[in-house]
């Protein structure tokens, strides 16, 4: 059974600063068994970084309206039975269970603080300044922050399709973005420049091998990249091929509309 040191020092051979916050996506169950399960897993890597920063999104606050900008990935109308259930956005709502419990844990540390975006906020340790750049127009801008401060993305037993931060690169280089609706306790928001899906990210891999460093924790492979060099690798990628990483499915309404709206530009 993996314990606290073995962590700690499974994140030690990546060679990374300790004053370099990291943003990370984790799956404890990669892990094997862990005693002290997320809480340990999280004092290790807060014991090894100066802070950390998660994903805390709420997909229950969100709304389908009746209608809206065209070619946006969204069936207008549809969603009558989806508002009536959606939830108040709260600064102590629970973190979305798809987003792994690693991120409601940190959360409910006392000394963790939580951006405001009533569907895409994130939760960190020690990276306040990051969080503080989020706004309704800019729901990615932390992770843009934590790049200008040297900062890396762990992912801890999941791949390259749980890397939020791929979102922000694809924005970087000027892909369509969506916008989406929240039920907040100010009203009804309008939150644009929402990003797509993330099914085909691991395809950027094969792109971003060079630049990952990797360790084994237990039965987990852990994988450390440089925001700002992963960042500029992924868009040099995306403006030379403008479909790169969009999956094929055909039932994909985010993947589909970005392909449309690019050709159309392309065209133009």
């Amino acid at each position: 059974m993996l314990g606290f040191r073995e962590i700690s020092s499974g994140l030690k051979q990546l060679g990374l600063k300790p004053g370099s916050p990291v943003m990370v996506h984790a799956s404890l169950s990669a892990f094997g068994p862990v005693r002290g399960g997320t809480e340990t897993l999280l004092g290790a890597i807060l014991a090894n970084q100066a802070g950390v920063m998660m994903p805390a999104f709420t997909y229950k606050t969100m709304l389908v309206p009746e209608d809206g900008p065209a070619d946006n990935a969204i069936d207008y109308g549809s969603g009558r039975d989806q508002n009536r259930m959606a939830e108040f956005f709260r600064t102590d709502m629970p973190v979305d269970g798809t987003i792994g419990r690693l991120a409601e844990t940190l959360r409910l540390q006392p000394s963790a603080q939580r951006s405001l975006h009533p569907i895409l906020s994130f939760v960190g340790i020690n990276v306040e300044a990051a969080l503080q750049t989020q706004t309704l127009a800019e729901p990615l801008a932390p992770i843009g922050a934590l790049a200008r401060q040297d900062g890396w993305v762990l992912l801890m037993g999941v791949d390259q399709t749980r890397n939020t931060s791929l979102h922000y690169a694809e924005q970087q280089a000027g892909r369509p973005q969506f916008t989406r609706w929240a039920l907040t306790y100010q009203g009804v928001r309008e939150c644009p420049n929402m990003p797509g899906r993330s099914h085909a990210f691991e395809r950027a891999a094969v792109r971003l091998k060079d630049l990952t460093r990797k360790v084994r924790i237990g039965t987990a492979q852990i994988q450390a990249l440089r925001l700002s060099e992963m960042i500029d690798r992924a868009c040099e990628v995306m403006r030379d091929d403008p479909l790169a990483f969009l999956c094929d499915l055909p039932d994909c309404p985010e993947c589909s509309s970005i392909r449309r709206r690019v050709q159309a530009a392309l065209s133009s």
